[in-house]
C-alpha cells in the first residue's frame, strides 16, 4: 500500500481485547505508514474527549469517550462525526484509505473522501447476538461506497461475491514462527500444570458460538479426559457453561501466552455451535493449533471441513459419540510423522505476510487508478461538505 497514505480503520472489536485478524493485518500495515484503529464509543462519567494511544506494533488506537447520558444515536452520530473531524485535524490526517469492519461506522464517516476504501468482511455480523437492525441495510450501503471487499473466509466470499465488484477471499492465515514455539516448549504455566493428561484444549472467544451442549456431553462421558477452556466470556452468562470436575476455565490470555498453554495439551478443540452465528466463520485457530502440531477435533464448520477436513488435516465430529471416536484415535496414535509434514507443507504456503501483501498490492492498484481518473475539482483526501464545497477535515 502506498506508504504515503495513511490508513483509517472502523471496528467494532476492541483492539486489547483478543489478538486475531484484525491486529495481525494492521499491525503489518504499520509497518510503512500510520494506521489509526478507531473502536466504538465508551460510555462512563468521564468528560467527552478522543483517548489515542501508540501500541508496541506502531498502532494509533483510538477510543472515543462518551458521557452515560449521551444515548441518542442521533446524537452519538453527530459527536463521532466531530470526534473524527478532529482527529484529522490534531493528526494531520491528509491522504488517507478507509478500513472497515463494521457498516455501523457508515453513520458518522459517509461525508468523507478516502482515495480508497476498503471492507474487511470477516464475520456475518447480522447472524449475531443483539446485533443491530439496521446493520444489515447500512452493510448494502457499504457494498456501494467501497472500492474492495475481502473475506474472511470462503463461505463468506460465497455469500458475498455477488454483492460487490471487486471481492475477495482471504481465509484465515498464521504467523508460524510464533505458534510454532510450542512444539518446543516443556514448562506449563502454573494455572495448567496440575491438570492431568490427556488434556483437550480450546482457545478463543466463548460466546453464543460455543457448542456448551456437546462440551457438557463429552466431558460427562470421559471423566478422565481434562477439557482446557482459554478465553473471555462474553454475551452469555457465565453460569450457562457446564461445570465437571473435568473442565477447567482459565480465562483470557494474552497471545504471547497461548504456545505456553497449547504446547501441554493433547489435542485442540474447535468446541463451535452449528448456528447462524458460525456458518461462515474461518477460525483462526486452526492454522494455529496445527502450527504449534498439535491433533485438531472440529465440529463441522464449512471453512474447517474446506480444506482441512478435506485433506485429513483436522478430525470432523458434531456427536459425543463422533468426538469420542475421534479423540480416542488420536490419542491412541503414537507417531504423528506423517500427519505433521502434510501440516507444515499446508501450512508452508499461508502467512499474515503474505495476506497482507496480497490485500495491499490490492489497495495500491485502486489508488493509481483512481489517482489517475481524479477529477481537479475535488481533490482525493478532502471531505464533502453538505454545501458542495471540499474542506480538509
Amino acid at each position: 500500500m502506498t506508504n504515503c497514505v495513511d490508513l483509517v480503520c472502523f471496528s467494532h472489536l476492541r483492539w486489547d481485547f483478543v489478538y486475531q485478524r484484525p491486529q495481525h493485518l494492521l499491525s503489518r500495515c504499520a509497518r510503512n505508514r500510520r494506521v489509526f484503529f478507531i473502536e466504538e464509543p465508551v460510555f462512563g462519567n468521564s468528560s467527552m474527549r478522543l483517548d489515542v494511544r501508540e501500541t508496541d506494533e506502531g498502532v494509533y488506537v483510538v477510543v472515543p469517550q462518551l458521557p452515560d447520558g449521551l444515548r441518542s444515536e442521533i446524537a452519538i452520530t453527530a459527536v463521532m462525526k466531530e470526534m473524527t473531524y478532529r482527529l484529522f485535524l490534531e493528526h494531520s490526517i491528509d491522504e488517507y484509505a478507509f478500513w472497515y469492519y463494521t457498516p455501523m461506522a457508515l453513520r458518522f464517516t459517509s461525508q468523507f473522501n478516502p482515495v480508497a476504501s476498503v471492507y474487511d468482511c470477516m464475520d456475518e455480523l447480522s447472524a449475531f447476538k443483539d446485533a443491530p437492525g439496521d446493520l444489515p441495510s447500512l452493510e448494502k450501503e457499504l457494498f456501494r461506497r467501497v472500492d474492495l471487499v475481502f473475506t474472511g473466509g470462503q463461505s463468506l466470499y460465497e455469500a458475498k461475491r455477488n454483492q460487490h465488484r471487486a471481492v475477495y477471499a482471504f481465509p484465515s492465515s498464521i504467523d508460524v514462527s510464533h505458534f510454532g514455539k510450542a512444539r518446543s516448549l516443556s514448562t506449563d504455566p502454573s494455572d495448567q500444570a496440575n491438570i492431568p493428561h490427556p488434556r483437550l484444549g480450546f482457545f478463543g472467544v466463548i460466546d453464543e458460538r460455543f457448542d456448551r451442549e456437546l462440551l457438557d456431553q463429552v466431558a460427562a462421558q470421559r471423566p478422565d479426559w481434562q477439557f482446557v477452556i482459554i478465553g473471555p466470556i462474553v454475551k452469555i452468562a457465565p453460569e450457562t457453561l457446564p461445570q465437571h470436575p473435568n473442565i477447567h476455565y482459565l480465562g483470557a490470555k494474552k497471545y504471547d501466552e497461548l504456545p505456553a498453554y497449547l504446547a501441554g495439551w493433547d489435542i485442540a478443540l474447535l468446541l463451535f455451535a452449528r448456528n447462524d452465528a458460525t456458518r461462515f466463520i474461518s477460525p483462526t485457530k486452526t492454522p494455529e493449533y496445527l502450527a504449534a502440531g498439535k491433533p485438531v477435533i472440529s465440529t463441522s464448520i464449512r471453512d474447517v471441513v474446506r480444506p482441512y477436513g478435506e485433506q485429513k488435516l483436522v478430525e470432523i465430529a458434531d456427536t459425543p459419540d463422533e468426538f469420542i471416536y475421534a479423540a480416542e484415535k488420536i490419542l491412541a496414535t503414537s507417531n504423528q510423522s506423517e500427519w505433521l509434514a502434510r501440516v507444515d507443507a499446508f501450512l508452508g504456503n499461508v502467512s499474515w505476510d503474505k495476506t497482507w501483501k496480497q490485500m495491499s498490492d490490492l489497495i495500491d492498484a485502486v489508488i493509481d487508478r483512481k489517482k489517475r481518473a481524479k477529477s481537479a475539482a475535488v481533490p482525493l483526501g478532502t471531505v464533502r461538505t453538505q454545501a458542495g464545497a471540499a474542506a480538509i477535515p
